[in-house]
């Protein structure tokens, strides 16, 4: 899957939580802009753990 097709699902997931559990905020924002973050910097992250075989 690319990232351009899981960073809104990531986000769609995320705003879902948010709705049901307010509390929870800070937590999904914070790992939200971890896995931006790292996908930006790293962007073959998700296709390296993909095809090891």
């Amino acid at each position: 899957m690319e990232i351009i097709t899981l960073q809104p699902i990531v986000a769609l997931v995320a705003g879902i939580l948010i709705l049901i559990m307010p509390r929870l905020l800070s937590y999904i924002v914070a790992f939200y802009l971890i896995f931006v973050g790292l996908t930006a910097m790293f962007p073959d992250l998700l296709t390296r753990f993909g095809t090891a075989g």
